[in-house]
């Protein structure tokens, strides 16, 4: 349901003009998804507060999730406007100057570790498309999220290219101009003081999805721009789980046996004495919370079968999981693997569950989007295989709600030292007079 703004209103009828600053910052704030998938990163943003405008994606698959939830009334998603297509194609004119947020994760093929590495020669670069977007609408901020390839050596020109191209991106290459002549173009620029064009300040971060209470070890990077005329002093949100907590909990106290009701003659074998000496002698209270692991994701979902579930949507047991070398699965006390789209959308062995006695079995649909923290009534459209390279592409959706809070606190907070340096201005003019 959309909000208004409250407007403070006299009882002569008059508006009081010190009303009208404040009531702006209780508007909704609008968001952009570009590249959107299954929809995670967009659903994140929903619940730190954004609504949607517009999600963009080319995958039918994935707009048909998006889209059978939204008819399904599945609250986040009912008011998207899913449009099923190219950014490339698509006119914003509409949009400029009506949008918070532009979000996205560009596809990740150009720079993923098991890609061609094509980068800028990879016609699925989609990070100038990207840039194009956020020119046209102007948003407050924008959060792009890639994977941890991007930042490998070999790509370290071409991801200096992007940051500039994003805090920068009005400033588009010449025709026939290479990525890197408009690389030493946009350095330039960037380090001159007569550019007055649209500019952000970008923060790059790589994280990994387990420190923020994900059941996956995933390593993604984070490209956080606010406007340059945004006061955000704005960080990355500091990390809330750890491994040292998880092991401790293990091996220490046992809380987390305790927790799950596993039997010793059920658990894994324990780390390295020294190992755990060095956890005995940690304090309990300077720890972060435990990881949480493949069991934690799982709690509550029974042991799957071949007729499905009825109370729990997708989770439908699929067989045929095997071990081999480069093909194995994730230990359930452990976070998980990070969950992979897999060649010709096959996923690799991340996406198998490792017991404690050994054997295997592929993850459901249902457990792969709790390892990624989808709602559990929020289903996916199509068969496993399909589904699963939806999942495999997502950004989880509790790390997208905390990167999308945190941003949206910063443009908060901005507005709020804008108002109060637009008085503050407004009494040293009236007491100058």
């Amino acid at each position: 349901m959309e909000t208004k703004a409250i407007q403070i209103v006299a009882r002569d009828g008059r508006q009081p003009a010190e009303a009208d600053p404040f009531s702006s910052m209780l508007a909704p704030m609008r968001s952009v998804e570009l590249f959107a998938g299954a929809g995670g990163l967009a659903l994140g943003c929903e619940l730190a507060g954004f609504q949607a405008s517009r999600v963009v994606e080319w995958d039918r698959w994935a707009c048909d999730t998006m889209r059978e939830n939204g008819t399904a009334g599945y609250p986040l998603v009912k008011d998207w406007d899913v449009h099923e297509g190219d950014v490339r194609g698509l006119d914003w004119s509409d949009y400029s100057g009506k949008v918070d947020l532009v979000t996205g994760g560009p596809p990740c093929q150009p720079f993923s570790m098991g890609g061609k590495h094509g980068a800028a020669n990879d016609h699925r670069d989609m990070f100038p498309a990207t840039t194009e977007v956020i020119a046209s609408l102007a948003p407050k901020a924008f959060i792009v999220e890639n994977v941890k390839g991007l930042t490998r050596s070999a790509f370290q020109n071409y991801f200096t290219y992007i940051q500039l191209r994003l805090a920068m991106p009005e400033l588009v290459a010449s025709k026939n101009e290479s990525w890197f002549d408009h690389l030493m173009r946009l350095q330039a620029e960037h380090t001159t003081a007569h550019y007055s064009g649209l500019r952000y300040n970008v923060v790059p971060t790589l994280v990994n999805a387990a420190d923020y209470g994900v059941p996956q070890q995933r390593h993604r990077v984070f490209l956080i721009g606010f406007r340059s005329d945004m006061d955000a002093e704005w960080s990355f949100p500091e990390s809330t789980h750890s491994k040292e907590a998880l092991l401790h909990s293990q091996w220490v106290t046992g809380e987390y046996w305790d927790k799950h009701g596993v039997a010793k003659r059920n658990r894994p074998q324990s780390p390295d004495t020294k190992i755990v000496e060095r956890l005995s002698g940690l304090a309990p209270e300077l720890l972060a919370a435990p990881w949480r692991t493949v069991r934690d994701a799982l709690v509550g979902l029974p042991e799957p079968t071949l007729q499905g579930s009825k109370i729990f949507p997708n989770h439908l047991r699929q067989e045929g999981a095997k071990q081999y070398p480069g093909h194995t699965g994730s230990p359930l006390d452990l976070p998980s693997k990070a969950l992979k789209a897999g060649g010709h959308g096959v996923p690799g062995g991340e996406n198998m569950i490792l017991k404690v006695d050994g054997t295997v079995r592929y993850y459901t649909i249902r457990e792969a989007a709790r390892i990624q923290t989808f709602p559990d009534q929020y289903v996916l459209h199509g068969a496993w295989g399909e589904a699963m390279r939806q999942l495999g592409n997502a950004v989880p959706v509790l790390l997208a709600q905390k990167v999308a809070g945190s941003v949206r606190v910063a443009m908060e907070l901005a507005n709020v030292r804008a108002v109060l340096n637009t008085k503050s201005r407004g009494r040293r003019k009236t007491s100058a007079q």
